[in-house]
């Protein structure tokens, strides 16, 4: 399965298994763990061993709060990720915070052609603080996200409890994953069964012969 950055970004607000929300930003240390596994998508991160800080840390958290902001945009007319759709950041807000932590690293094209390929453009970072150079890889990632097909089959999960968002594999999914899937059938299972049990039960009328 494909991996996206901008939605690994947007999916380190979860829920916690025990109805709560949980959130992998939550501390510093807990955010140097997040970059680590999603360092093969984030080359920025390469030799970063000077360790994680708290300005890092509120740097993408805000950049999470705005692409959380338009992936809840990108789904409309369906319903964001209830996690914070109660205190979404303004689309245009959200928009320039995205595009200044993109524009914070400078970025130069780097044409590469392999022996029996197409040529393909890369960009490559043209310098800067490591913290800058993250922060700005993750907003370019987002941007790309939103900017390619991917966004219309993005979704926010319906299930119980769930605040993911995900990218449809097919027309018809409902759900981020069978686990989701599950727990949203046991749901509508269960509210039916509480339906039929308070429906008004026929009067039956009994005749005497």
């Amino acid at each position: 399965m494909q991996r996206h950055l901008a939605l690994e970004l947007a999916s380190t607000i979860r829920h916690d298994g025990s109805g709560s929300v949980a959130d992998d930003l939550d501390t510093v240390s807990d955010t140097a763990r997040w970059l680590a596994s999603v360092a093969d998508l984030l080359p920025a991160t390469h030799g970063f061993d000077a360790g994680i800080g708290e300005d890092l840390r509120e740097q993408v958290l805000a950049l999470r709060g705005a692409v959380r902001a338009l992936f809840a945009r990108a789904v409309l007319p369906g319903p964001p990720s209830p996690a914070d759709a109660h205190r979404l950041l303004p689309a245009e807000q959200a928009l320039e915070r995205l595009n200044a932590s993109a524009s914070r690293e400078p970025v130069v094209p780097r044409l590469r052609w392999d022996e029996g390929d197409v040529p393909v453009v890369e960009l490559r970072s043209g310098g800067g603080a490591c913290d800058t150079r993250v922060v700005a890889a993750l907003a370019r990632a987002a941007i790309a996200f939103l900017d390619g097909p991917d966004r219309e089959r993005l979704r926010a999960c319906t299930a119980p409890r769930c605040v993911r968002y995900f990218v449809q594999a097919h027309g018809r999914q409902q759900w981020c994953g069978t686990a989701c899937g599950n727990r949203a059938r046991a749901a509508r299972h269960y509210e039916r069964q509480v339906m039929a049990r308070s429906a008004p039960q026929p009067v039956r009328t009994i005749v005497e012969s």
